[in-house]
């Protein structure tokens, strides 16, 4: 046991050293239960207006946003390349990959700026 925690504590300081964002604990996302505009696991967004699919312009990159705050990322051929969830704040976007990767974008004027790719909404 006290080996598996020194591998996942040398593994999350390489990651935090590197830039990575550490997941938020259950306290931090308990603290965003009442605030506007905020998506949780629990509260699912199906009205929400940036619920659905985002993609580039050659249609290489596919993100599909979830109503339950969980999202699909295609590339490609591969229709599941990432999984994970993602929580919407005003016009900000943080994803959190099932892997344990993190990420974020922006919405601006209707198109969500992602990783340096630019995806449009496809109705």
């Amino acid at each position: 046991m006290k080996r598996a925690f020194a591998r996942t504590a040398t593994l999350t300081a390489a990651l935090l050293a590197s830039g990575a964002e550490a997941l938020p604990d259950r306290k931090a996302l308990a603290q965003t239960a009442d605030r506007p505009g905020v998506a949780q696991a629990d509260h699912p967004q199906a009205d929400h207006p940036y619920v659905g699919l985002w993609v580039t312009e050659d249609g290489r990159v596919r993100h599909e946003l979830l109503p339950d705050n969980r999202y699909v990322e295609a590339r490609g051929s591969r229709e599941k390349a990432y999984q994970g969830r993602y929580r919407v704040t005003g016009d900000h976007i943080d994803y959190w990959d099932d892997t344990g990767f993190t990420a974020d974008g922006d919405f601006i004027d209707g198109v969500l700026h992602h990783g340096g790719m630019i995806l449009h909404r496809r109705r």
